[in-house]
């Protein structure tokens, strides 16, 4: 038991889980990091009197239902549960394999669902909680070689915008996380898998995508720690925001999808509005 709030933290054996799980230490809390290997996790992490790794493949249920129930017997609560495990299907539509969608989903979408379904028990009997979901810039705005992640990060914010109501008043308050690109693992070949090419027509322009996301992986200009220790800061607020764009091209893409939004609906104002039944 302890009096220190509790965090968890689901995809913590390496990337921006890791960061997160010693700026919540850091900053004086206690923290159940878990990862599908928990050797990679306590390894990444550290030692620390605080901290509890525990094994979670955010695809089984019945693992997050254990997890949740060792941080509960370790700590005696769950204050604040993160949502970061993922992983990334890229390529175009047409190539990307049924059976890969559905696994982008499965783990992006469903992932968070199970860890969450096994948390809000725990956060209801609190009445006090806090859900951080991180999100992605393509929960924003999808983008050319990203559908299946899009789809997912769109479903998450569905969710999550739905969810906040529900559980408001059990004092359960919830932060989606739009971070933009940060220098994490995201496109090492361990957590991005690439649809094979199967058709000429998109074979150029595949070749020149997977080329520029390779150059590009290492040199982003997001901070995984600044990002990390800015979600502990905005977790300490009596009212974290219900969203928050990471990092100076997410406020960008935010502010661009919002402007279109604006200009669509604009665009046919006059027959939109002129739908209603007229007796």
């Amino acid at each position: 038991m302890t009096t220190k709030q509790v965090w968890l933290i689901t995809g913590a054996g390496r990337g921006m889980g890791v960061d997160m799980a010693k700026a919540a230490l850091a900053a004086g809390n206690a923290v159940v990091a878990t990862g599908r290997n928990t050797d990679a996790v306590a390894q990444a992490i550290g030692a620390a009197d605080d901290l509890l790794v525990v094994k979670l493949d955010v695809t089984s249920a019945a693992e997050a239902q254990t997890a949740t129930q060792a941080a509960v017997r370790r700590f005696g609560r769950i204050d604040v549960l993160v949502n970061n495990a993922g992983n990334f299907y890229a390529g175009f539509f047409e190539e990307i394999t049924p059976q890969d969608f559905r696994a982008q989903l499965e783990t992006t979408l469903f992932g968070p669902m199970n860890v969450t379904r096994a948390v809000l028990p725990i956060m209801r009997a609190q009445r006090a909680g806090l859900i951080i979901q991180i999100s992605s810039t393509a929960g924003v705005r999808g983008g050319k070689f990203i559908s299946a992640y899009a789809a997912a990060k769109f479903g998450v914010e569905g969710w999550i915008e739905s969810l906040t109501p529900e559980v408001a008043p059990f004092g359960i308050r919830t932060m989606l996380v739009e971070p933009g690109f940060f220098r994490t693992e995201l496109l090492t070949p361990e957590s991005t898998s690439y649809a094979t090419p199967t058709i000429a027509d998109y074979a150029e322009k595949t070749k020149q995508t997977i080329t520029a996301w390779r150059g590009m992986s290492g040199l982003q200009s997001g901070d995984p720690a600044k990002l990390a220790q800015a979600l502990v800061q905005l977790a300490s607020q009596d009212e974290p925001p219900l969203r928050w764009a990471a990092g100076a091209d997410a406020v960008a893409e935010v502010e661009q999808k919002a402007q279109l939004l604006l200009a669509q609906a604009d665009a046919h104002h006059d027959l939109s509005t002129s739908l209603a039944h007229h007796a």
